[in-house]
Formats: structure tokens, C-alpha cells, sequence
């Protein structure tokens, strides 16, 4: 089988990891890709949103499988671009249509569908422009803290959590009026602050069938303690040790499986990964959010984990025949912690010289924003790359993960040194 991967960053080196193991793959192609792809498939400088060279190319080489590693083609319509088109249609495409993929692309539409498929979720009330002096009373109905949620994509730095009335405000303010999203928030949704301890949830459906993987939990901010701005994620352990049976069965009966009726019931076309940002408050599961591809870096401890052909299990989604599939999943824990470029998540240097990878023993090394200039491998983004350790416990697993890092250098690299600390 040929199989094209879509993306650049740690998520799309994960996913063409575990493929290249896949007997049944033939050719395998990255586009973009970074420098950990170019060493196990080959990149294809097409840029993700660039749906006409894609299927161009798709076509040229004779491929089976797209998988859609970043949301804005799954947003913008690449899987409906494909079956629009005589000669693509027969491509399975690993990732929803346009429809389905507003999950992830308005958090109106996604609150929405959690209301009426009754899946648990803070209360909620949308403003544009036009109504913000109305959503600055409905911030007085609400305690602190004040969660703002940018309705469009703008790239997971969209939400704000805000103690302050007046600052929660002024934020509402800045972001409908000022444009402070641009695009994404024309809308803001303003939601209930809910308290607990986060985790995701993964779920792999073919649109009528669809398997669990496993549980991870995230850690979004740039410092230490879950302190400073957020980003797209330090690091990630997998299984989250707190979510138990008696609590995975309430995620099962009370979130996934609803969703998954709920895709049927409202005719939303949707083969791929869910992403389920879900809060833990007391001992009940409560939605955050849905993404509408996996999560990064969650993938670099979720995948690892699995120990089916991933080839075969998106072949099944193409087939729809998910319920044939016994997904086995490996004992051990995983975890990966984020090396990023100083300065993230604000303005970083690229081009700077990565040494040390290959001195890396028992830990993989999953590339994120990477590039090759030459020979060398060099910098080309704010999370740069990802350690992924596997141990008995998540403990011996991070420590591990440290060891490694330690090896590992370029000019004013940084990463969180406490993951997995607040469990």
C-alpha cells in the first residue's frame, strides 16, 4: 500500500513511525514532513492546505491511504475535496469531512452538538461584536475564574482563563472588537470555569464502528507548576493514572459512545480520530472540547502503545469494518517531554544546529519542528522534538526521558523539568 502523511510536526513523525513497521506498506511519503520523516519515508515539499497538488501528486503515485495530521485541511475540506473528484474518491481519507470537522473549527457548533446528544459539559453563552456589552453582564452572572473561548481555530491559543471581572472584560473586549484572533474570534464563547484534573480521551471510528486508544494527559503551559502562557503541550504521559475502570466505563457510556450516535443521528460523515479534552470534577467525566485529529504531543505516547498495524486499522476505517479489530495495547507507560526553542510560545530563532540525537539509547526520538540543511539537522519551529520513553510506571518512564534530554543540545533549548508532577 502507498500512504501519504499530512503534516510537519511530532504527531505526523509519530504516525509514519509506527506505519514504516506496517508489512503491508509498500511506499510511504510525508508532506511536508521534517527531518525525522526523511529518515524513514520520503517528504514531499506540498504544502497541507494545497489540496490541488495533493491530489495531483496522490494520483501520480498511485495512493491508497491520506492521513490528515493537522486540523485546518480537515476544517477546510480536504476529505470532501477528495470524494468530489472521480479519480480521488476511491483514496480513503484518515481524518472527518467539512461538516464533522466544525467539531474542532467553531466551539459554537461543537457545544452545540454536546447539548443535544446530552453529553456532560459547562454551561455555556455565545457573543459576537455586536452583543459583547451583553456578554460583559453575562461574565457578572458567573464566579471567577472567567473562561473565554475564541469560537475559530487560532492554532490551541484561543482560550483564556481569567480571575479578574474587569480583566475577563476587557479580554472579551480586545477579542471581539480588537480582533485579538483575527477571524477566530468573531464569535467567543464565554463558559462556566469547571474544577478538576484534565486528561484525554482518543477514539478511532470509522463513522458507525470504533475502537478506544488510550488515555493521556497533557501539560499545555510553558513553565514550571502549570505556570506562564500556553502552548501546544510540554509533555504527555499515557495511561493517565488517576482515570480507573469505574471512571473509563462513565467516559465510555456517558461521552464516547453518545458522540459516536451523535456523528449518526446528525449526519456528520466522520472516519478518523476524535480527540476528547475531557475535565475530571469530583468523580464525573466532563467534555472540554473535541479536536478532530490526534493531539500533539499525546500521540507520541499514545501510538507507541498500540501494538496493531496501523496500516490495517485505517484500511478497517476506509472499510468501515472497525468492529472486526481487536485493538491490543502495551502494559507499559510512556511518556515524552517537549524540547522547544527559547523564547516559545513567542517570537524563537530557527536554523540553530541540533547535536546529540544519535546518542540517544532506549528513548525515541520523535521530531517536531526540525528541518535538514545538509547534512546537519536543524531547528524550524517552537516545539522542536520529543523524547518518548516507555518503563513499568510513568515515573521510571519520565526519568528516562530526562536522561536522554541531557544529551541533546542546541542553542537555547528549553523544556519543563516537572511532567507528570501533579500526579
Amino acid at each position: 500500500m502507498n500512504i501519504l502523511v499530512l503534516g510537519s510536526g511530532g504527531r505526523e513523525h509519530t504516525l509514519t513511525w509506527k506505519l514504516a513497521q506496517s508489512p503491508k506498506l509498500t511506499k510511504l511519503f510525508v508532506a511536508p514532513g521534517n527531518a525525522g520523516t526523511a529518515a524513514i519515508a520520503e517528504n514531499v515539499a506540498i504544502n497541507v492546505n494545497d489540496f490541488e497538488a495533493i491530489g495531483k501528486f496522490s494520483i501520480e503515485n498511485n495512493i491508497d491511504i491520506v492521513v490528515v495530521g493537522p486540523e485546518d485541511p480537515l476544517v477546510k475540506g480536504i476529505h470532501d475535496y477528495f470524494l468530489n473528484d472521480d479519480a480521488l474518491k476511491g483514496i480513503h481519507v484518515i481524518g472527518p469531512q467539512k461538516e464533522a470537522a466544525e467539531l474542532e473549527g467553531s466551539k459554537e457548533f461543537a457545544k452545540k452538538f454536546m447539548m443535544r446528544h446530552n453529553i456532560p459539559t459547562a454551561a455555556y453563552e455565545s457573543f459576537t461584536k455586536d452583543t459583547v456589552e451583553a456578554g460583559c453582564q453575562f461574565l457578572t452572572t458567573l464566579k471567577p475564574p472567567y473562561v473565554l473561548k475564541a469560537d475559530g481555530l487560532a492554532a490551541g491559543k484561543g482560550v483564556l482563563i481569567i480571575d479578574d471581572l474587569q480583566e475577563a472584560q476587557n479580554s472579551l473586549r480586545e477579542m471581539l472588537v480588537d480582533a485579538k484572533f483575527g477571524d477566530a474570534s468573531t464569535k467567543v464563547v464565554i463558559e462556566e470555569f469547571l474544577d478538576g484534573i484534565e486528561l484525554s480521551c482518543f477514539v478511532l471510528t470509522d463513522g458507525k464502528n470504533y475502537v478506544t486508544l488510550p488515555t493521556a494527559k497533557d501539560y499545555k503551559r510553558i513553565g514550571e507548576g502549570d505556570t506562564g502562557l500556553n502552548t501546544g503541550g510540554m509533555g504527555a504521559i499515557s495511561p493517565v493514572p488517576f482515570a480507573d475502570v469505574e471512571f473509563m466505563e462513565k467516559i465510555e457510556t456517558r461521552i464516547i459512545k453518545p458522540t459516536v450516535e451523535g456523528f449518526q443521528k446528525d449526519n456528520l460523515p466522520y472516519k478518523g480520530f476524535v480527540f476528547i479534552g475531557l475535565i475530571k470534577v469530583g468523580n464525573d467525566p466532563f467534555v472540554i472540547e473535541y479536536n478532530v485529529r490526534m493531539g500533539d504531543p499525546e500521540t507520541e505516547v499514545v501510538i507507541p502503545r498500540l501494538e496493531n498495524d496501523l496500516v490495517e486499522l485505517f484500511e478497517a476505517v476506509g472499510k468501515q469494518t472497525l468492529n472486526e479489530v481487536a485493538l491490543t495495547i502495551k502494559d507499559e507507560a510512556a511518556t515524552t517531554i517537549m524540547v522547544v526553542s527559547g523564547g516559545y510560545p513567542e517570537a524563537y530563532e530557527k536554523g540553530k544546529e541540533i547535536t546529540g540525537i544519535e546518542t540517544i539509547k532506549d528513548s525515541i526520538v520523535f521530531h517536531a519542528g526540525t528541518k535538514l540543511d545538509g547534512e546537519k539537522v536543524v531547528t524550524n519551529g517552537g516545539r522542536v522534538i520529543a523524547i518518548t520513553s516507555h518503563a513499568a510506571t510513568y515515573k521510571e518512564a519520565i526519568k528516562k526521558s530526562y536522561q536522554n534530554i541531557e544529551k541533546l543540545y542546541f542553542d537555547k533549548m528549553y523544556y519543563r523539568k516537572d511532567i507528570g508532577f501533579d500526579l
